[in-house]
């Protein structure tokens, strides 16, 4: 079973989704200074945010996932950041296409019918 990870880094800036785990591993190495099996889970997304691609370590070997919708878009940050942090419930909402970002909104106080 794919583990669930203590914490999940959205990388900002889109891929080549036909990158593999030892192109994404060395992305994570030489552009966020991070290691691929530091216990966290790292998140990339294509351009037209349909896909986006897992990378976990579960302690013995990675995991690689992919996910597409077939309708709508993922939310992904917009940032100066290399890389973006997640909820649990964040991450939820994410894969499952919502807008995450909405989620916990204040709302608009000079909105009016």
């Amino acid at each position: 079973m794919i583990p669930s990870p203590n914490q999940v880094w959205l990388v900002v800036e889109p891929i080549d989704m036909r990158a593999g785990i030892d192109g994404l591993s060395q992305r994570i190495q030489n552009t966020l200074g991070c290691s691929p099996c530091d216990g966290s889970a790292y998140a990339f997304r294509n351009r037209r945010l349909t896909r986006l691609k897992l990378l976990v370590w579960d302690g013995t070997g990675v995991w690689l996932c992919q996910r597409r919708l077939h309708r709508g878009r993922f939310t992904w940050p917009t940032s100066n950041a290399t890389t973006v942090t997640l909820t649990p419930a964040q991450w939820a909402w994410l894969t499952a296409g919502v807008d995450w970002q909405r989620l916990s909104a204040t709302p608009n106080a000079h909105w009016q019918v």
